[in-house]
């Protein structure tokens, strides 16, 4: 953090009352060296570390000159994965609360076509969006960026590794050449020095990593044969005893086999990868969030722009690609000043690889060492109930929390976290609260109005002794 207060910035008295309330005391680094350019209309890349507040920096800089009465589509923000674009976007439209009838949209894959088009008819003045999804869009003339002011890429090196770069480039074509963009990448390769010369004007070059305050994390590295990965990663957790956990797998078979896996152990785990449906996948995702589920198995791409507050553990069941993917996994533990656990699985075969990690603070253990497993379960405090209304029927967080803690009795220290999307509702409730909590939902009514309500839950299976299970690893 630095000790520059946002008032220094020429925004507006809402705005900054608005941060305010939303906790922003003061500007971090990548918002205090970014900011004061963006604000003067200035092309900018910014190298930043994820979680180090570089969406309220661009965020900020596109509604400070937004024309709210011109109902055009004024900025357009590219993400390199749906999680990350719905992330963004619920952040802006945070930051936007205190303008009014402000629109953003997201447009990303992986939901109906049709839908995105017929809100794209009805306007928007932001739109968050996959560089694929938006390009559909303006080869079929539903959208138009001929009105656009300011360009984002967020993550963009990540989208370059994506290969999304013919994407952005024919995205590009269609907008204004008088415009502002904004570059922001965790990482300034050589291909993201080239993507700044054909899209920016004189860009300046902002660098905040060595500024950013460090992860505090532990890291540890176990030599593991390839068929007792899952064996060793159980009695991982055991050891470190962590709540919440993210496993990053190489593929997407290997998420979900290893997921199972876990589950028939008696640990709650769920499984995101490419194959799942849009809906599938906000399903897992608000679970994880709201702690209804303990670990998470998930590709890099998956994973990317996951908005996770507090992680205990992440373990690399195989080892990353490369430094810049391994630093991009671990630094989602150890944020906002807690300890974190970073967990590598290598193999005999992958030893000489491993030498590029090692140094003095690095701990390469011996796998034996950790005790066996005699018995293992692990179960999530809070169980997912969700309500078929969402925000199309005007339901607000505030009406199920009154509708639990009224009638329902249920005390507010057992409801978590609410999640409102369009058709459907998601509360956390804890776990010895959740059947009283759904018999009322499901019998009676929010706003005065019935809705459907039902619960996410996994079967109950019970501690397992001697724990073996073959692994899934690629090597």
């Amino acid at each position: 953090m630095t000790n520059s207060p946002f008032s220094i910035l020429p925004l507006s008295k809402q705005t900054l009352k608005n941060i305010g309330e939303l906790g922003f005391t003061s500007m971090t680094p990548v918002q205090a060296e970014t900011l004061p350019h963006i604000l003067k209309n200035r092309d900018v890349i910014a190298q930043a570390k994820t979680g180090s507040g570089k969406t309220a920096a661009f965020g900020l800089g596109v509604l400070h000159k937004l024309l709210v009465k011109k109902f055009r589509v004024q900025a357009l923000i590219l993400c390199p994965t749906r999680e990350l674009a719905d992330q963004v976007a619920k952040e802006m439209r945070r930051l936007a609360r205190a303008t009014h009838n402000v629109k953003i949209l997201t447009i990303c894959g992986g939901v109906a076509f049709g839908p995105q088009n017929d809100s794209l008819l009805h306007g928007a003045h932001i739109i968050v969006g996959t560089p694929g999804r938006v390009l559909k869009h303006l080869d079929k003339g539903h959208l138009s960026l001929k009105d656009m002011e300011t360009l984002v890429l967020d993550e963009a090196d990540r989208m370059l590794d994506m290969g999304f770069i013919e994407e952005i480039e024919r995205v590009i074509a269609h907008a204004p050449q008088k415009r502002q963009t904004l570059l922001f990448s965790a990482t300034y390769p050589e291909k993201i020095v080239k993507l700044s010369a054909t899209i920016q004007n004189d860009a300046l070059l902002i660098t905040t990593i060595a500024a950013e305050s460090a992860n505090k994390i532990d890291e540890y590295f176990y030599k593991v044969d390839n068929n007792s990965k899952v064996s060793l990663l159980i009695k991982t957790i055991a050891h470190h005893k962590p709540k919440t956990i993210l496993v990053f797998c190489d593929t997407k078979a290997q998420t979900q086999e290893v997921a199972d896996m876990l589950s028939h152990q008696g640990v709650d785990a769920l499984a995101i990868h490419g194959d799942l449906e849009q809906y599938e996948r906000i399903d897992v995702l608000v679970q994880f969030a709201n702690n209804s589920c303990s670990i998470l198995v998930a590709t890099d791409v998956a994973a990317r722009g996951l908005d996770i507050k507090e992680l205990e553990m992440v373990v690399n069941f195989d080892i990353p690609q490369d430094g810049s993917s391994y630093t991009h996994r671990i630094g989602r533990t150890g944020r906002a000043g807690k300890e974190g656990v970073a967990v590598t699985f290598f193999t005999s075969r992958q030893e000489e690889r491993m030498e590029r990690y090692r140094n003095e603070v690095r701990k390469f253990d011996d796998a034996e060492a950790l005790r066996d497993v005699d018995e293992v379960t692990m179960k999530a405090p809070n169980v997912t109930l969700v309500i078929e209304g969402g925000k199309k029927d005007k339901i607000r967080p505030g009406d199920i929390l009154g509708a639990l803690t009224g009638e329902a009795g249920i005390d507010r220290k057992n409801v978590g976290k609410i999640d409102i999307y369009d058709r459907q509702s998601y509360v956390a409730i804890e776990r010895s609260m959740v059947k009283k909590a759904y018999s009322h939902l499901k019998n009676g009514k929010i706003k005065g109005r019935r809705f459907s309500a039902w619960l996410f839950e996994r079967a109950e299976r019970p501690a397992v002794n001697n724990v073996w299970c073959k692994g899934t690893g690629k090597e």
